[in-house]
């Protein structure tokens, strides 16, 4: 496996481990806080430095930058809410960015198993 394919496996392994906390019914804002902070640290040194030729590669790194962006957003709506339908909707929707995380993350490993 290559270097990069390891890092992208890494990526989306750390991405399924916060989603799965989502279902978590004492989940709270902090930790999903401190658990983006974590992914997004581990983006911009381990996924933004890899050289790749590859355009479609390229979009999705450039998508997965925004859905992370975004998350770190959604976490902060999730914090804010003060009902209880409202923090459900809200953390549905983190599950959600995470499983486009994931497959974004998953179409990167196509690409590269298939060079």
């Amino acid at each position: 496996m290559s270097s990069n394919r390891e890092k992208y496996q890494e990526l989306a392994t750390l991405l399924e481990q916060l989603r799965c906390k989502t279902s978590d019914p004492q989940v709270n804002a902090p930790d999903l806080r401190k658990g983006v902070s974590f992914l997004q640290q581990v983006f911009q040194q381990q996924i933004v430095p890899l050289a790749d030729e590859n355009s479609r590669v390229q979009s999705y790194r450039t998508e997965i930058s925004k859905q992370l962006r975004l998350l770190e957003i959604d976490v902060m709506f999730f914090q804010g809410s003060r009902q209880v339908s409202t923090a459900q909707g809200r953390l549905q929707t983190i599950g959600d960015r995470l499983t486009t995380l994931i497959q974004y993350c998953e179409a990167i490993l196509q690409q590269e198993g298939a060079e």
